[in-house]
């Protein structure tokens, strides 16, 4: 308890899932949070259920007015931004040659471009804190290229490419940009029908033999937001069951 005792943590993607496990810790670890996203209803229901350390905003992270926005309400509710977790991201699984240039766009808007606008956006503020931690969350489809996904693992490659050249940029400053790339997570997102084939699939690789909860990541995320992973930017932190092992 109390490792994020006096940090303001902004999360993206923040109303359900991995996004929505993330908060419940952080809070838990005494941080002030923002989470924000599309999912008024259930964002809304999160911040309620946390209660008085946790406030939601709507935010659509494809748009640069609505970050500064999102980044100016932060430092009004509860003071400079010290954590930003770009979470957000959608998939769209389908083969290259059927893969249309508007959902290759959409895919790339959110994933690669909203994590962009994230970490130029709340620079100023990070930079007030003094000290700051960004946390990437990209995918083990950074790492290793799957079949039917072209538009997600070239925006889960660039976010592990953005997160390095961040790292060596933003390191004089006092601030931190890691990734962490997680395997087969249970979330809304993962339980789409259509990626059920695929994911089917895969699971069949998990050395420890399972898909992981929500909560498996919470702690990492923790750790890179604390002061307990200071030494750490610019690297990867792999959360997939041993799946990239072999």
């Amino acid at each position: 308890m109390g490792r994020l005792t006096g940090k303001v943590a902004l999360i993206t993607g923040g109303a359900r899932g991995i996004g929505a496990a993330f908060a419940k810790e952080f809070v838990k670890e005494g941080a002030k949070v923002v989470i924000t996203d599309v999912l008024t209803d259930e964002g809304e229901k999160i911040a309620n259920d946390l209660g008085n350390p946790c406030v939601f905003f709507a935010h659509d992270v494809t748009s640069e007015n609505e970050w500064n926005e999102i980044v100016k309400k932060t430092e009004e509710t509860f003071g400079p931004v010290s954590v930003l977790v770009n979470n957000a991201g959608i998939v769209i699984q389908e083969p290259t040659e059927s893969l249309s240039a508007e959902n290759y766009e959409k895919v790339y808007k959110v994933n690669q471009f909203g994590v962009f606008l994230g970490m130029k956006s709340v620079l100023p503020s990070m930079k007030k804190a003094a000290n700051g931690s960004i946390i990437n969350i990209s995918s083990i489809s950074g790492l290793v290229g799957q079949a039917m996904s072209l538009a997600y693992n070239a925006t889960k490659f660039a976010v592990r490419g953005m997160t390095k050249s961040a790292a060596v940029e933003l390191g004089p400053e006092g601030i931190r940009v890691n990734s962490i790339h997680p395997g087969i997570i249970k979330t809304p997102m993962t339980a789409a029908e259509e990626l059920q084939p695929v994911i089917n699939e895969l699971a069949k690789g998990i050395p420890l033999g399972r898909t992981a909860m929500p909560e498996e990541l919470s702690g990492l995320c923790v750790f890179l937001a604390s002061d307990e992973s200071s030494y750490c930017t610019g690297s990867e932190f792999v959360a997939d069951g041993g799946m990239t092992a072999g």
